[in-house]
């Protein structure tokens, strides 16, 4: 495989061998002076802030040797299996198959005796159900003992191909009735089984897709196999008509992004809302947020770090290539890129990476949010999904050389790509839907809802040329940045910019899709671009293939989908309203809730795409657009409900009782004979604002009990979008409004400030 980096930082160097974390030339010094004053303790890295500890020194850290450690790797399997079952393993592994039930019993001991060593005692089929996160059912290792007593620790081939989990308690939408319980798992080879250890001991995980007693899928693991064979197919259909007969299969490679946030614990608990929505839904703005841009790319500060660093030993672990980590741009907000992997190692990791930031931020006393919204005013989570094709034999589809208008295999490529981003572009913004990203997309802070894609000055050039001449002679090559200090190199010009308001940017060697949200699984989004993507490739190959001159064909063909598709191309700024009018003239979908892009779906062209290779069927599309309509429904449900319950118990009471404590004061300035202007005007202006919240408050309770009575799923979301939400900004207003007019001390929950500047 090519490699190069996927993450906001991208570099030519080699991954470094050893990398090893020494203790800092601060810490030495101080340590020495505690020798020579014979000083017991000194301030050092401490868990908790509150506290002096006796200083902690860095321990000396080799990554390469606890990289991987809880992961049943290839090496793993070629030390512990004899060579002809490594070999079998290895041939399934890449080019698919089955394993014989012979062969599965010789991997499941092995793995078994290797997950023992390593202190498991329980097995579980690791999946990814609808619900967006994981799920697990743990199996120990122990059967019955012995006549002796002895207990035998057992793990068949059967146990580890397969699983049998209850399928009726997952959402289905309506693929399995109630009492329909059974449902399968089916180990995913292509993903190394790994070590989970926490509070219920070591338990080996084995990635595995999920499926319903008649076939069905029941999760996102499964499409995403299934679309990544389809894309495979296609592209190397491709890159054979171009001479490549040694690449027997080509590989879509991920490298998602995640943002997150960090919250100190405590304060969260006195939060309902975090605790049951995973955003805040009352909160007035802080003194200060992100216009100073101080926090993006800052110093981490130390209690930050070290979770930081935590968290890269635990994902180094289990096999996560975590390369890059910063300070995003809102205050608390952070970020964490991994080199690029196979889409669904990627998937799984990225599943890895979410749960385990919640795992360590719990230790260092703080919460994880990847909520796309937790507070509103400031910048949201994405999870910039980066995409690129290889073949196995080292080819990037997506790398345009030096002179991409003389590369026609990455013109083909590229062509293909508009034309399927062009003509799914609704399915592409469905597939970046969730309750939370309706918060972030279209609001300045991140891609508009609107799908473009951004290719630079280079490319940009390249294509005009292609449809207004027929020929590309040229392109525009990047140049030097002179520093104007002596002591500074001159600095390598790249021919194209970045475009952050991009939804969909080329980045030198990859497409990033930057509307994804931090919260969602990153399989739906991969899933479409494989299959949109795989039904392009299909449609050029069928006319090449059979073309008398494939120099001419495969001309006409680019220059034909470029003039047909440069519609979606954009280079501008994608957050003005400019760009808003000019995608309307353009005829580009402009899909602004989640709710409007579940319908997708199932439209006919959805239907005919994936349906043509076998991704999903009709039942399945039709399953998961009622799961999303009823997943909208039941989020903001609990949202209102965490309103209502907050505005009755919480805020309402506290301000009530503020208002006697000032109309006490009124009272007692007016009986000393005082002015009480100032006093009366606060009192009033608060109960206005009381009665408004209250008022607010019944008519949110209202639409809830309206709502209660809509059965139809697609009826009931979009009452919820365009009638609860409303109702909920309703009330949010009165409350946001009265944190500013009511004594900090009296306040309820901790503030926007509190929340994140206090961490």
């Amino acid at each position: 495989m090519c490699q190069y980096l996927f993450g906001e930082v991208t570099s030519n160097e080699q991954t470094t061998s050893k990398l090893v974390v020494q203790e800092s030339l601060v810490e030495t010094i101080l340590r020495m002076e505690v020798l020579n004053s014979q000083h017991g303790i000194v301030a050092g890295s401490m868990e908790n802030s509150k506290n002096k500890e006796e200083t902690k020194m860095s321990e000396v850290l080799n990554v390469e040797e606890i990289f991987g450690s809880k992961v049943f790797t290839l090496g793993k399997m070629r030390e512990r299996l004899p060579k002809s079952v490594y070999k079998e393993v290895k041939k399934i592994i890449d080019h698919g198959g089955e394993l014989s039930l012979a062969t599965a019993d010789v991997v499941a001991k092995a793995m078994k005796d290797w997950a023992i060593e390593n202190g498991a005692t329980h097995y579980t089929h690791w999946f990814q159900p609808l619900t967006g996160i994981t799920a697990e059912k743990h199996d120990a290792f122990v059967t019955h003992p012995d006549e002796y007593g002895k207990m035998i620790m057992e793990f068949s081939g059967k146990e580890l191909i397969k699983g049998e989990p209850d399928a009726s308690s997952f959402p289905s939408g309506g693929l399995r009735a109630t009492f329909e319980a059974r449902g399968y798992t089916a180990w995913d080879i292509t993903s190394p089984a790994f070590l989970k250890e926490d509070a219920t001991g070591v338990i080996l995980c084995i990635p595995t897709a999920f499926c319903s007693y008649k076939g069905e899928a029941l999760d996102k693991k499964t499409p995403l196999l299934r679309s990544m064979e389809a894309v495979s197919t296609q592209a190397l259909r491709i890159v054979r008509l171009f001479g490549n007969t040694e690449a027997t299969k080509v590989v879509a490679s991920v490298g998602p992004e995640q943002e997150y946030f960090l919250v100190d614990r405590d304060k969260y608990l006195k939060r309902e809302d975090l605790i049951f929505a995973g955003r805040t839904l009352f909160g007035a703005p802080a003194p200060k947020g992100q216009e100073l841009e101080d926090h993006y790319f800052g110093t981490i500060r130390e209690r930050i770090g070290s979770f930081m660093k935590d968290l890269n030993i635990e994902l180094w672990k289990l096999g996560v290539t975590a390369k890059t980590q910063h300070n995003e741009v809102a205050p608390a907000q952070h970020e964490l890129a991994p080199i690029y992997e196979t889409a669904n190692i990627a998937v799984d990791h990225n599943q890895l990476v979410m749960e385990t930031m919640k795992k360590v931020a719990g230790r260092h006393g703080m919460t994880c949010l990847l909520h796309e919204k937790p507070f509103a005013g400031v910048n949201g989570s994405g999870k910039h999904n980066n995409w690129s094709l290889g073949t196995d034999n080292g080819v990037n589809l997506l790398d345009p050389g030096d002179t991409p208008n003389e590369n026609i295999q990455f013109l083909l490529v590229l062509a293909c790509i508009l034309k399927a981003v062009d003509t799914h572009a609704d399915l592409l913004r469905q597939s970046a839907s969730d309750v939370g990203n309706d918060h972030r997309l279209g609001a300045n802070e991140a891609p508009p809802a609107i799908i473009s894609v951004f290719l630079g000055e280079q490319l940009e050039d390249v294509v005009k040329q292609l449809v207004e001449t027929g020929d590309a002679t040229h392109s525009i090559q990047g140049g030097k940045l002179l520093t104007g200090v002596s002591t500074l190199p001159d600095l390598d010009k790249d021919a194209t910019d970045r475009n952050r308001t991009s939804p969909f940017a080329f980045t030198g060697n990859k497409f990033e899709f930057r509307m994804v949200g931090s919260a969602d699984s990153i399989a739906s989004p991969n899933t479409t671009l494989n299959a949109i993507v795989a039904e392009a490739f299909c449609e050029a190959a069928d006319l090449l293939e059979k073309a008398d001159d494939f120099d001419i064909a495969v001309h006409d063909l680019i220059k034909k989908y470029l003039t047909e598709h440069q519609r979606i191309i954009f280079n501008g700024n994608g957050y003005s309203e400019e760009w808003v009018e000019e995608a309307a003239r353009r005829g580009l979908p402009n899909i602004k809730s989640m709710v409007e892009a579940s319908e997708t779906l199932t439209t006919e062209k959805s239907i005919k795409l994936f349906e043509k290779f076998g991704i999903f069927t009709k039942a399945e599309l039709e399953s998961r657009e009622e799961v999303l309509y009823e997943t909208y429904s039941k989020t903001i449900n609990i949202e209102a409900l965490t309103m209502v319950d907050m505005a009755k118990k919480q805020y309402i009471p506290a301000v009530m009782e503020y208002t006697k404590t000032l109309a006490d004061t009124v009272l007692a300035v007016k009986s000393a004979g005082a002015d009480a202007t100032v006093q009366t005007t606060a009192l009033k202006s608060i109960s206005e604002k009381l009665a408004e919240a209250q008022a607010a408050e019944t008519s949110l309770e209202d639409k809830l009990a309206e709502a209660a009575g809509i059965e139809d799923p697609k009826k009931l979301a979009f009452f919820y979008k365009d009638v609860v939400h409303t109702a909920m900004d309703d009330l949010r207003a009165p409350v946001d409004a009265l944190e500013m007019m009511v004594d900090k001390k009296v306040w309820p929950v901790p503030t926007y400030g509190d929340l994140i500047f206090e961490v």
